[in-house]
């Protein structure tokens, strides 16, 4: 069964916002609506510094405008935020990396032709090399509280594609009032209000860290007292260094000294101290007083800016090394890495993103509307200790527990060999239900695994030819009989006539083989 593709330059689809049918007009999506302009209201610079000179006075104001809609402040200052913290930068792009790189997955809605036909094309739609760019792109509403993503299509064809995904600046945006929860674009012909996004045209996600306004959602709202406090620490500890870090050079005049000499001296103490020196008389003392807070001050900056970066570590990965629970070695092994739970998380939200404003639009766009649709998934494969597994079920094994080998094929991540590739054995398959329970054969085998595994080999490789002479006869007779007590009433007489003699000594050299070379092993 194949799809029935749409054709022409007009398509409708249902926009995601409003929940009505809205066109689809080829000259709209083709060209960049969102794109920064060198004059006009949407300018690739925003013009001022919100971080500079940042007070808590200033920060409040900026956090109460952009609750009540009033964003770009807040979207300049969440920006330069991320500029300026090499902490907050790092944590914040750590949890978007760790989702940003999830390989997305393609379910199809069902197992009718139709279905899977919709998931192979979606498919093909998630292995686009744009597609991770585009998700972390989107992963910046985690800080701002939204991300919008424009997406430029390829119409030329009767099959509509995306060619490419352009990130809009936030501070393009206008929220919707009086809601909040929808956002509009700033043009130049609507300054103010802004008119809506194009449907299909543009991917907006919107990150649920807490219930509340979108606006009041973002990461830096929650950091931005934790940044300010920091700056003022950094700042602090920096006059602090340059008042007390730095030695003061004293150079001594006699009371004959003339101008000149003094002139001299005061060149030299600038030549050798640039920043901290001066000139006296002799006959002058100066003195540095010691506070407590040159002694420990350090101490004391360097602890308020960790504090700080611990809160924030709390913040955006959801947990951090502190010093009231410790800092074993564990906890700095997973100390920057996001907590599964919030990954999990933030895949969901992103997944359903992607299902709403692009899987969808573009299968309306391409097929029509359907009953049901494919969905992209963001699987989260958590790392496994596959030694602890291995030590857990090797005993259970042992002891007849039955596991099947492609459940474990597929936890150690290992392919079905194919027929005739070369595959690993082990040392002495023959002995491997025996080592188990025997020490001094593990012993051997570990000693001697070349002079056990060629035995082994030596007698694997004639057995065919030595046990053919008696188990082909029994094989014909169980064959010949139509009952198992008449097989069992010619075996005897067969039995006279089989010729184990070979395959006994066989067994008699191997065993003598084996004895010889575990004594050899004790001696």
């Amino acid at each position: 069964m194949n799809l029935k593709q749409l054709a022409g330059a007009v398509r409708r689809l249902l926009n995601p916002a409003t929940g009505e049918e809205d066109t689809l007009k080829k000259e709209a999506l083709n060209e960049a609506q969102a794109r920064p302009r060198h004059a006009g209201v949407r300018s690739a610079s925003p013009g001022i510094s919100v971080a500079s000179g940042l007070n808590p006075g200033r920060l409040a104001g900026i956090l109460r405008n952009a609750a009540d809609g009033i964003t770009r402040d807040f979207f300049i200052l969440a920006e330069e935020m991320e500029e300026r913290d090499l902490h907050y930068a790092s944590v914040l792009r750590t949890r978007k990396l760790t989702v940003a790189g999830i390989e997305p997955v393609v379910v199809a809605a069902s197992d009718d032709d139709a279905d899977v036909q919709l998931a192979d094309a979606i498919r093909a739609l998630m292995e686009a090399p744009q597609i991770p760019e585009l998700m972390f792109d989107l992963l910046d509403g985690l800080g701002k509280g939204v991300a919008v993503c424009e997406i430029l299509w390829d119409t030329r064809n009767n099959h509509w594609m995306p060619r490419d995904y352009e990130w809009v600046d936030p501070r393009f945006l206008k929220a919707e009032k009086p809601t909040l929860h929808q956002f509009r674009l700033l043009t130049d012909d609507e300054p103010v209000d802004g008119v809506p996004l194009t449907p299909g045209k543009f991917i907006v996600h919107q990150p649920r860290l807490k219930s509340g306004l979108p606006l009041r959602n973002g990461l830096a709202r929650l950091v931005a007292v934790m940044y300010m406090l920091k700056s003022f620490t950094v700042r602090d500890w920096w006059a602090f260094a340059e008042k007390f870090g730095i030695p003061v050079t004293v150079g001594k005049y006699g009371p004959n000294a003339t101008e000149e000499q003094i002139r001299v001296l005061i060149d030299a103490i600038a030549s050798i101290a640039s920043d901290a020196g001066c000139a006296i008389p002799q006959s002058m003392q100066l003195e540095m007083k010691e506070t407590a807070s040159r002694n420990n001050g350090g101490a004391l900056f360097r602890e308020m800016a960790e504090w700080c970066d611990a809160q924030i570590s709390k913040a955006v990965l959801g947990q951090t090394m502190t010093t009231d629970n410790g800092s074993s070695r564990s906890q700095a092994d997973v100390h920057n890495q996001v907590r599964m739970d919030i990954v999990r998380w933030d895949a969901r939200q992103l997944a359903n993103t992607l299902n709403e404003y692009l899987v969808r639009p573009y299968i309306e766009a391409n097929y029509g509307p359907q009953a049901h649709y494919p969905r992209v998934v963001l699987r989260i494969s958590e790392a496994e200790d596959l030694k602890a597994l291995t030590d857990a079920l090797v005993p259970l094994i042992d002891r007849g527990m039955r596991v099947q080998e492609s459940e474990l094929r597929d936890r150690f991540g290992l392919a079905e060999p194919d027929d005739g590739a070369d595959v690993l054995h082990p040392v002495s398959a023959g002995m491997s239900g025996d080592m188990a329970m025997n020490r001094e054969r593990v012993a051997l085998n570990r000693e001697h695994p070349d002079e056990l595994a060629q035995m082994v080999d030596d007698a694997l490789r004639d057995w065919q030819k030595t046990g053919e002479a008696f188990t082909n006869p029994v094989l014909t007779l169980a064959q010949e009989c139509d009952s198992f007590d008449d097989f069992l009433k010619r075996l005897p007489e067969l039995q006279e006539t089989l010729n184990a003699d070979d395959f006994a000594l066989q067994l008699a050299e191997v065993c003598f083989k084996a004895r010889v070379l575990g004594d050899t092993a004790h001696a």
